[in-house]
C-alpha cells in the first residue's frame, strides 16, 4: 500500500474515531467495541503488526483494570461507614475545609485508586452533605476537574495517562510509573489544589439543609467487575489505535507549534481524551508538546460531561444534566485554559 493510502486510509479511521461517538448513539454505547475495531483496521493499515504489540496490549490494561476493581470493591464494604466520617470530619474542621481537603484526596488519591472510583466516592461525598442544589453541581464540577488533573500523574489513575506512559516506554522518552509525575506534576498539583479552593467557596451559605442531588442505587459486586472489564478492553482498544495511528501522528500532529496542539485540543470537552491522546501522541514528540497536549486535554476535558470519565460517571449517578454542569464548568475551564497556556508559553 503506498504511502498516501496509508495516510487517507489513517485519517479516515481518526475521522470516525473522533466524530462517530459523538453523533451517533449506539456507538456511543458501545465505545470499547467500536474503538477496538477501529485499533485493529489502523494497525492494519499502518502495517503495523507486531507479536510484541500484542503482548502490549493484553498486558498493558492489566494494572489500571485491577485498581478499578479491587479499590471499587474494598469501597463498597466501607461505604456505610461514610456518613460518619464525613459527620466527624465537618465537626472537626468545618464544612468549608473538609470540602477543600476531601476534594484534594479525591484528586491526587485519583492516580493510585483511578478516577472512576474517586467519581464514584465523590457521588456518594455529595449525597451525603444535603447542600443546596446549584452549590453541589458547582462542587461536583470542580471536583471532577482536580480528579481529572490528578489521575494523570500516574498511569493507574485513568485510561488517558495509561495510554500517554504506553506510548512512550520506548527511547527518547523512556517513560516508567512516575515519567507523568515528573513531566506535569509541577503543572497539575496547583491545578488540584486551586480546583479544591473553588469546590469549597460558598459552602457554608449553600449549608441550608435543603435536599440536594442524590446518587442512584448503591453499586454492586457485578456492576464493578462488569467496568473493570469495560476498562480493560477501553485500555486495550486504545493500545491498537494510537499504536495504528502513530505514522499520521509523527507526520502532521508532531510538526504542529505548541500553542495549536494546546488549544486544538480544546476539543477534549465533547471527546474523550484517552482517545485523542491515543491519536496525537508520537514518541517523536518532545516533552514540551507532550506537556502542551497533556493540559489542553485535562484542562478543556472538564468543561462537558463527555470530556473525561469522572464527569460521565459523578453526573450519572447524581443526575446533573448536560446543560447544568455547562453552565457551571465552561467559564471557569475557559479561565483555566487561558492561566494554564500563558503559564506553559512563558515558563514550560
Amino acid at each position: 500500500m503506498s504511502e498516501y493510502l496509508i495516510i487517507a486510509g489513517l485519517a479516515a479511521v481518526m475521522g470516525m474515531t473522533l466524530v462517530l461517538p459523538f453523533s451517533v448513539k449506539r456507538v456511543e454505547n458501545d465505545l470499547e467495541a467500536f474503538l477496538f475495531a477501529m485499533g485493529i483496521i489502523a494497525v492494519s493499515i499502518s502495517g503495523l503488526w507486531t507479536l510484541d504489540l500484542v503482548k502490549e496490549a493484553l498486558r498493558e490494561p492489566v494494572a489500571i483494570t485491577a485498581a478499578v476493581a479491587v479499590v471499587g470493591l474494598l469501597f463498597r464494604t466501607v461505604r456505610g461507614r461514610l456518613r460518619g466520617w464525613l459527620e466527624a470530619l465537618t465537626r472537626r474542621l468545618g464544612l468549608g475545609l473538609s470540602i477543600f481537603l476531601i476534594v484534594v484526596l479525591l484528586g491526587l488519591g485519583s492516580s493510585l485508586f483511578t478516577a472512576i472510583v474517586s467519581a464514584v466516592v465523590l457521588a456518594e461525598i455529595v449525597t451525603l452533605l444535603k447542600l443546596e442544589r446549584a452549590y453541589e453541581v458547582r462542587l461536583t464540577v470542580f471536583a471532577c476537574y482536580a480528579i481529572g488533573l490528578g489521575a494523570a500523574l500516574t498511569p493507574l489513575g485513568e485510561p488517558l495517562s495509561t495510554i500517554v506512559v504506553a506510548k512512550l516506554k520506548a527511547p527518547p522518552h523512556e517513560a516508567d510509573f512516575f515519567y507523568l509525575l515528573r513531566l506535569a506534576g509541577l503543572w497539575i498539583v496547583p491545578g488540584v489544589l486551586a480546583c479544591a479552593a473553588l469546590a469549597a467557596r460558598g459552602a457554608k451559605a449553600a449549608d441550608t439543609g435543603a435536599p440536594g442531588l442524590r446518587a442512584d442505587a448503591p453499586e454492586t459486586n457485578r456492576t464493578i467487575l462488569v467496568r473493570a472489564g469495560k476498562v480493560y478492553l477501553f485500555v486495550m482498544a486504545l493500545i491498537f489505535l494510537g499504536a495504528g495511528l502513530t505514522p499520521l501522528a509523527e507526520r502532521f500532529v508532531a510538526k504542529m507549534p505548541t500553542w495549536a496542539l494546546f488549544w486544538a485540543n480544546s476539543v477534549s470537552a465533547i471527546l474523550d481524551n484517552a482517545t485523542l491522546a491515543a491519536a496525537e501522541i508520537a514518541p517523536v514528540m518532545t516533552d514540551r508538546q507532550i506537556t502542551f497536549i497533556l493540559m489542553g486535554l485535562l484542562v478543556s476535558g472538564g468543561m462537558l460531561i463527555p470530556g473525561n470519565i469522572p464527569n460521565i460517571v459523578s453526573s450519572a449517578k447524581l443526575g446533573i444534566k448536560s446543560r447544568e454542569w455547562a453552565r457551571a464548568a465552561v467559564l471557569p475551564g475557559a479561565a483555566l485554559m487561558a492561566v494554564y497556556f500563558v503559564l506553559l508559553t512563558l515558563l514550560a
